[in-house]
């Protein structure tokens, strides 16, 4: 891999990743994927009193269809009970299969069980930040929302499940739904600086397409 490729990533990474300080709230909402790093944050969130409940939300999305056949909830709901999370304190949401209806289907969920909820912890993997964020704003506008994920640095996050090209892959595709969202209605606008908008042209001429939407 050239040094040009992740210097660009690590450009992409640090814009999608909003570094908000934790602040108390009413609910954890754990957004499902595939790294199971989220659910083990999203619980000890809990653990540490920052919320009394917790909400896992995620069918099978375009990272785990075919690869899982629990849903990402259930995996999720599996570990914040292991981490001493008492079953009364976690719902699951597992219909979602994009960030717009972990937003929904949750809020509906929460509505359902007629509990009122004003603020929240959203946990996703730390390039998804910005995106919750953006989902959240439009779909949960009334919701004070702090935005985090584990903390672990761009050089560290690959794993052998997840290894650094997948990664770029991803947060390309990433980064371009904050770009084409907010027209299709699934995203409020976020200011893009520059140097995002040349890493992501660079990374897209080396062949970092896969996960690129048709627009």
């Amino acid at each position: 891999m050239e040094r040009e490729i992740p210097k660009a990533a690590k450009i992409l990474w640090d814009y999608l990743k909003l570094n908000q300080g934790l602040q108390k709230c009413d609910c954890v909402l754990a957004m499902g994927s595939h790294d199971l790093r989220v659910a083990d944050y999203a619980a000890s969130l809990v653990v540490e009193g920052w919320a009394p409940l917790i909400v896992c939300s995620g069918g099978l999305g375009r990272l785990t269809k075919g690869i899982w056949r629990e849903s990402e909830a259930a995996k999720f709901s599996q570990i914040a009970e292991k981490a001493g999370i008492s079953k009364s304190q976690i719902l699951i949401e597992d219909r979602s299969t994009n960030t717009s209806e972990n937003i929904l289907f949750t809020k509906s969920l929460l509505e359902q069980n007629r509990l009122e909820i004003r603020s929240a912890i959203l946990v996703h993997k730390p390039y998804m930040e910005r995106r919750a964020f953006a989902t959240a704003r439009l779909y949960w506008p009334e919701l004070k929302i702090t935005v985090t994920s584990p903390n672990i640095s761009f050089e560290n996050y690959p794993t052998n499940e997840i290894p650094m090209e997948n990664l770029i892959q991803i947060m390309v595709g990433d980064f371009q739904r904050i770009l084409v969202y907010p027209e299709k209605g699934f995203q409020i606008p976020q200011e893009v600086s520059k140097e995002a908008i040349g890493s992501y042209e660079y990374l897209i001429e080396q062949g970092f397409n896969q996960y690129l939407v048709h627009v």
